[in-house]
């Protein structure tokens, strides 16, 4: 484990000048992480998923039915953490924050059980400390391209209607703005001429017992030349990501830091590879991590002032599930 920013984003731009194949693993605060060659990430315990690029063989497929129970935060603390949030927006020093926090989930599966058998664009088994199964890009580089996918707005696909009531929903619409609005600034740190491609795309997510529908869009920005010397840099320059902090991105940080009242770690961070051109990376939401023996779930969502806190403390809820058919 690297520590230290300038100790990652240095390793980062070592590999990335080298054109040598890469992985690298920021937790959110970006004061640690792991990055090292694809080829020896096996042998640190280590195994990734992004899209079709793995460094593992597919086990045969398991179908045997599994167990899964959660005991999530208290709807008076949850209610707690959400009215801290909503004095910082009525203060005016946030207007969209992401809140988050810890469910302890039981499971006859191991880690590395869950990891094989996800359905997920994105899954990372870390050291069988925690595993993430992600459905959110971060940034893709491709071409001298570098494109965002923020994804913002999540709802029950049962819910009568359910689209429409997802596209129609002022919380949600204001909510996905604002998120664009600040990855769009994020990517002008670092690229030119920045454009929304696609502007609130619905998609499906499967989960081992229901499926959720999830909202993002598309934003792209040309790169410099040489842009690959750079790249520790040129990331350390959007992290953390917005999607999981909130507008504007420093003061909501204090704020998740006063509500939440517990250490991120990892959830929320983000990793990806480089091949030597072109870079993939996901933001590391649906995370399961190991904690004194136990196996904490942790998820949340975004909070504005039009959010009512029964529906987003549901929406945690949901959020925590495996994308598992039994």
């Amino acid at each position: 484990m690297i520590q230290g920013k300038a100790n990652i984003k240095n390793r980062i731009n070592t590999l990335a000048k080298d054109k040598a194949p890469f992985l690298f693993v920021i937790d959110f605060d970006g004061t640690s992480g792991f990055v090292e060659r694809i080829s020896a990430c096996a042998e640190h315990d280590v195994l990734f998923k992004m899209k079709q690029l793995k460094n593992y063989e597919e086990p045969p497929v398991d179908r045997t039915p599994f167990t899964f129970s959660k005991f999530p935060i208290s709807a008076i603390d949850y209610k707690a953490g959400f009215d801290v949030v909503q004095k910082g927006i009525a203060d005016g020093n946030t207007y969209l924050i992401n809140l988050t926090y810890p469910t302890k989930i039981e499971t006859n599966l191991s880690l590395q059980e869950i990891f094989y058998r996800s359905d997920a664009k994105y899954k990372l088994f870390f050291k069988n400390k925690f595993v993430v199964f992600s459905p959110e890009t971060f940034v893709r580089i491709h071409n001298h391209k570098i494109y965002s996918y923020p994804m913002k707005g999540t709802i029950d696909a049962t819910i009568p209607n359910a689209y429409q009531v997802l596209r129609e929903s002022y919380k949600e619409i204001a909510e996905h703005h604002t998120i664009v609005d600040l990855i769009r600034n994020d990517l002008n740190r670092v690229s030119k001429g920045v454009n929304l491609e696609k502007f609130r795309t619905i998609e499906e997510i499967k989960t081992h017992d229901a499926e959720l529908l999830t909202v993002s869009s598309r934003i792209a920005g040309e790169l410099p030349e040489n842009f690959e010397d750079r790249i520790g840099n040129l990331l350390y320059e959007m992290l953390p990501a917005g999607s999981v902090t909130g507008a504007p991105k420093k003061k909501t940080v204090e704020i998740i830091k006063e509500a939440e009242k517990y250490n991120r770690g990892f959830y929320t961070g983000v990793f990806g590879i480089f091949d030597g051109y072109n870079l993939q990376s996901a933001v590391m939401i649906r995370f399961i991590e190991v904690v004194d023996g136990e196996l904490i779930f942790k998820s949340g969502g975004g909070i504005t002032t039009f959010s009512d806190w029964e529906a987003e403390y549901q929406e945690l809820i949901d959020k925590v599930y495996l994308p598992i058919r039994n």
